[in-house]
């Protein structure tokens, strides 16, 4: 049921978007430059990696030495409004489509972190990655790693289709009222080392 819910679901929605995807690619182009779309291999249900789908965020400006200037630099206010607004998200309605993704579901994170999982976190696996989650919606960015593991643990052990209706509309607006992002002097989330946080971009 959940997973033809998903398939109904983002595809009306994808067919309904298709004039704001539109007009997001222009921008995303005029603004950002190409490729439009930023792709990137994610751990799915079970770890099993699948191409990620976004709308591009930074530039691609490079240094003298042809390495990426740092993430602050790349990142504009058009970028900012992106992902604050989570449309650079909406071309994950792709994925689940194609049933790499839920609608709801842990967040799909790197393929570096697998190995650093305790084995209760890496229970988040056992279902379909998610466009938002109940971590997503307690929180966002704002928790720490170990909160949102369980945040995503405590969805795999209770899910339902009423609860993942329940955390789509509270994702609306969260999404409206821009609750748990970053401060607006912040690029990135921190990065889960396993045992420490560093900064860096997921």
């Amino acid at each position: 049921m959940k997973r033809v819910f998903d398939f109904c679901f983002a595809l009306v929605l994808f067919v309904i978007l298709i004039p704001v995807f539109i007009i997001i690619s222009f921008l995303v182009w005029l603004k950002l430059g190409s490729p439009v779309l930023f792709r990137q291999t994610r751990p799915g249900i079970h770890g099993i990696p699948f191409v990620l789908y976004k709308f591009r965020s930074m530039t691609e400006e490079k240094d003298a030495q042809g390495q990426f200037l740092p993430d602050e630099q790349r990142f504009s206010r058009f970028s900012r409004l992106l992902r604050q607004s989570s449309l650079d998200e909406l071309p994950e309605l792709f994925n689940v489509i194609k049933g790499d993704m839920s609608l709801v579901g842990p967040r799909p994170l790197l393929m570096k972190y697998l190995d650093l999982y305790s084995p209760e976190q890496a229970r988040r696996h056992e279902v379909t990655p998610g466009i938002t989650g109940w971590a997503q919606v307690n929180g966002r960015n704002l928790l720490s790693w170990e909160d949102r593991f369980k945040l995503d643990v405590w969805y795999v052990d209770n899910k339902n289709i009423w609860l993942d209706i329940k955390i789509l509309l509270r994702t609306v607006l969260q999404v409206y009222k821009q609750e748990g992002v970053n401060q607006k002097d912040h690029v990135t989330v921190q990065e889960f080392t396993g045992n420490q946080d560093n900064g860096g971009q997921i």
